[in-house]
């Protein structure tokens, strides 16, 4: 199956992407993708170092005639994002990505691609490889963890690097050059409840939410989608209200940075309301799917007896918290005044996890502007605080301020409209990206980020066009011939 990516164009690109994708790295446990870049440096007789977090940096000397150039970073993130659909088989700590070719997009099988970062790292491999691309003095550096707190960024220590200019791979449009994006923190309330026996008369229900498309909760945060934890809510608050319905568990998201794609409750109703609450919920489920049709297409709201659990929350504690989900933001708090387009500050509510007299709800609130990340991430403290929860703030993160003088950026633009006979999209992104964090130890480095065309990420339907990378690998060959003199 991998074989078939091997045969695209360009072969060196996708050769590299294909033997990076059969190591299993998900973050937090890249142990065996770290060894795979040292032994790969290390094979090329090129420097390599492993620094104290885990990030991998590989030196290469600039090709004869290109001495005179100033030294680049190329840097990209070794750990990816891993979702799958509910009825995949797969195992990520253990199996590489299966993909197959779709018309013009590389596609996986029921999992996350990880193009995003894997193409960036291909790219990187594929340069430090080469026998005939010229370029300048090479510092490769492959980042861990970057999807689940940038601790490699902000474990990397002043000192390690000498490049001038950074070329950070690691954007999704390839029409667009990005000189900012925006900073973050996890907000994360915890609280115990009371469990209660369930009442004799009670009916058990499961109710599963499913469908969505998900999707990155910073790049694709104001395109309506639905999440799956808000859907959730929606039907247990109406339940609660109107029937009685008692909760007794609930599990909706994963990851932080993926708008949530499922969620899965245990509930029970008297026995008394049941029809009555059958046809509630399903008059609910079909006026939520016509607000959705145009942007959730798939989404599916499944409502099947079970057996009665024989727990069931505080009712006291179940008011407050579906309350506190509904009150609670979620999606575009503000667009940015600055820069059009641009989302400013947002909120995803990731995870909402109710089982065992434990209540967990995790939220990733991001901003290019550091003092409304906080203001929503207090709004958010405020509701969650209000029902008796503990709210930690953790995982904070700066933003990147966009630089639109970047010497960099004006040879990038140079050599995109020769290239292709119009002007890029010079932007900042609301994903976090590393080099805000970089900037903190390298002050002074000129910093750009661009990439090839990848729709999708961190979803199952996460996919990268083949004519892109192809377009985008001759940018990457010219933007490296043409690096300013020192």
């Amino acid at each position: 199956m991998n074989e078939a990516i091997k045969n695209l164009e360009p072969k060196a690109l996708w050769n590299k992407f294909a033997d990076l994708n059969a190591v299993p790295r998900p973050s937090k446990k890249e142990e065996r993708v770290i060894a795979f870049m040292k032994e790969f440096g290390e094979k090329l007789n090129l420097e390599t170092v492993i620094d104290e977090v885990g990030n991998v940096i590989i030196k290469k000397p600039a090709t004869p005639g290109m001495e005179n150039r100033k030294t680049i970073v190329m840097q990209s993130h070794l750990d990816m994002v891993h979702q799958k659909n509910a009825d995949t088989q797969f195992d990520f700590d253990t199996q590489g990505i299966e993909m197959y070719v779709d018309g013009d997009w590389v596609r996986a099988k029921g999992t996350t691609l990880g193009a995003d970062n894997g193409l960036g790292v291909a790219t990187i491999m594929a340069v430090l490889d080469s026998t005939d691309i010229p370029h300048p003095a090479i510092e490769a550096l492959f980042t861990i963890d970057e999807e689940t707190g940038m601790t490699g960024a902000m474990g990397l220590k002043g000192g390690l690097l000498t490049g001038e200019i950074l070329l950070n791979l690691d954007t999704e449009e390839d029409d667009e050059i990005d000189i900012g994006c925006a900073g973050g923190v996890d907000v994360t309330a915890e609280r115990t409840y009371n469990e209660e026996d369930t009442p004799e008369n009670a009916i058990g229900y499961n109710i599963t939410v499913k469908g969505l498309n998900g999707g990155h909760s910073g790049m694709d945060i104001h395109k309506g989608l639905g999440n799956a934890n808000k859907i959730m809510n929606r039907l247990l608050f109406d339940g609660f209200e109107n029937f009685g319905l008692q909760i007794a568990e609930i599990n909706g998201g994963s990851l932080r940075n993926a708008i949530p794609r499922e969620s899965f409750a245990k509930v029970i109703i008297s026995d008394i309301f049941d029809e009555a609450f059958q046809f509630d919920m399903n008059e609910l489920i079909q006026e939520i799917k016509a607000e959705f049709k145009t942007t959730e297409p798939r989404l599916e709201v499944v409502l099947e007896k079970t057996e009665a659990p024989a727990k069931v929350m505080d009712l006291g504690v179940q008011e407050g918290l579906t309350r506190a989900l509904y009150a609670a933001h979620n999606g575009v708090y503000r667009m940015s005044a600055d820069m059009e387009d641009l989302v400013e500050t947002s909120n995803n509510i990731a995870r909402v996890i109710v089982k065992d007299g434990k209540i967990h709800i995790g939220c990733l609130t991001r901003s290019s502007v550091e003092s409304s990340k906080f203001d929503l991430a207090n709004a958010l403290r405020s509701t969650f605080e209000l029902i008796g929860c503990e709210v930690n703030f953790s995982g904070s993160y700066p933003g990147w301020t966009p630089n639109v003088n970047s010497p960099i950026l004006d040879v990038l633009k140079d050599i995109y409209e020769k290239q292709n006979g119009e002007k890029p999209n010079v932007v900042a992104c609301h994903a976090g990206l590393e080099c805000g964090i970089l900037g903190t130890n390298y002050p002074d480095m000129d910093m750009i980020s661009f990439g090839p065309t990848i729709k999708g990420a961190h979803s199952p339907d996460e996919r990268a066009s083949i004519s892109s990378a192809q377009k985008y690998w001759k940018f990457v060959l010219e933007i490296l011939e043409n690096i300013p003199k020192k």
